[in-house]
């Protein structure tokens, strides 16, 4: 067997260790999550709630909590022309679709010139390629299955200068892992040219385990593998630390009794103004975490399991133990 073939296999084992080693070291996988934590702990009737944005956002203000304001939303075809209207006065602003998945459809606007709209990315389009856009939202490009959609426009996130230098183009967030309103685990997403200014991992964003303790990062990966340095940058991630943890995490924790889902993802990032502000829940959060983090997920779940519901905590409680239980030295 040549060489090259024998490095490749070594490759492969390594980067797809066995099923049963991955069991052994509490790594969560798909099926375990799907039957065990998502089907058991979050009801169907919810799932609603948390897959359509526009649901989302109205629970969200309803509870009070902190998100992107709404400008508007634009539901047909024939009201794509109150576009130009509705982002008249503003400097920047985001469209999204109110199903898409995966960061699909999302197009964020920092600024406007006389050149026209500034996307993260640094290409410039004008009203006629953001009327297409939403256009083609309605049309159910980005959603699930392409049903019919709806377009949502909010207000920029104020991105914080504390990330200068983690993150390239985008704007990073923090995704919470939060169970029966323990938050479990959390890791930072932090946007690269590879992603094309968005923080999705599977286009190449970076992903940063995070102390769940004190918001300082643990380990840093970018396709699963290991990095030191971001890609684009050159910081070195293992000095990041997220500030307003505390509230962070309050943040996170209070998703579950607004959702009523016992297994959900919260996704937060750092406003300049108002600190923590919730972008959206997941009822199905991915597993990659696990890989930032390089921990396995189950034997936190099932510690917060066995103390089972004799003793009803409050959300600082929740956060007390897991700050105490599942910080890392």
């Amino acid at each position: 067997m040549s060489g090259p073939l024998l490095n490749w296999l070594r490759e492969v084992r390594e980067r797809y260790a066995h099923p049963s080693r991955l069991a052994q070291k509490g790594v969560l996988g798909m099926n375990r999550r799907n039957i065990s934590y998502i089907s058991r702990y979050n009801d169907r009737s919810l799932f609603p709630l948390v897959d359509d944005k526009l649901q989302t956002k109205q629970i969200v203000l309803d509870a009070g909590i902190t998100a992107p304001d709404l400008i508007g939303v634009i539901s047909e075809q024939h009201e794509v022309k109150d576009l130009a209207g509705l982002i008249a006065s503003l400097p920047g602003f985001c469209i999204k679709p109110a199903h898409g998945s995966g960061g699909k459809g999302i197009m964020v606007i920092t600024r406007r010139d006389d050149d026209g709209y500034h996307k993260t990315n640094g290409q410039i389009a004008n009203i006629g390629d953001l009327e297409r856009h939403v256009s083609n939202i309605l049309a159910g490009l980005f959603s699930l299955g392409g049903r019919a959609d709806v377009a949502i426009i909010e207000s920029l996130i104020e991105f914080d200068d504390c990330f200068t230098g983690y993150t390239y183009e985008g704007v990073p967030d923090t995704r919470v892992i939060v169970f029966k309103g323990f938050p479990v685990m959390a890791m930072m997403r932090l946007s690269t040219s590879a992603s094309n200014g968005k923080a999705n991992l599977h286009q190449g964003a970076v992903g940063v385990g995070l102390n769940i303790g004190d918001g300082s990062a643990l380990k840093a990966v970018q396709f699963d593998r290991p990095v030191l340095l971001h890609p684009d940058t050159g910081t070195n991630l293992l000095t990041l630390k997220v500030p307003h943890w505390e509230q962070l995490l309050n943040l996170a924790a209070s998703c579950y009794e607004m959702s009523g889902l016992g297994y959900l993802g919260t996704d937060i990032v750092l406003d300049r103004q108002k600190g923590p502000v919730l972008l959206e829940l997941n009822a199905r959060p991915g597993l990659s975490i696990q890989v930032a983090n390089g921990e396995g997920l189950v034997p936190r779940l099932r510690q917060i399991e066995a103390l089972g519901n004799k003793h009803k905590m409050t959300p600082q409680q929740r956060i007390d133990y897991a700050r105490e239980h599942f910080s890392r030295k």
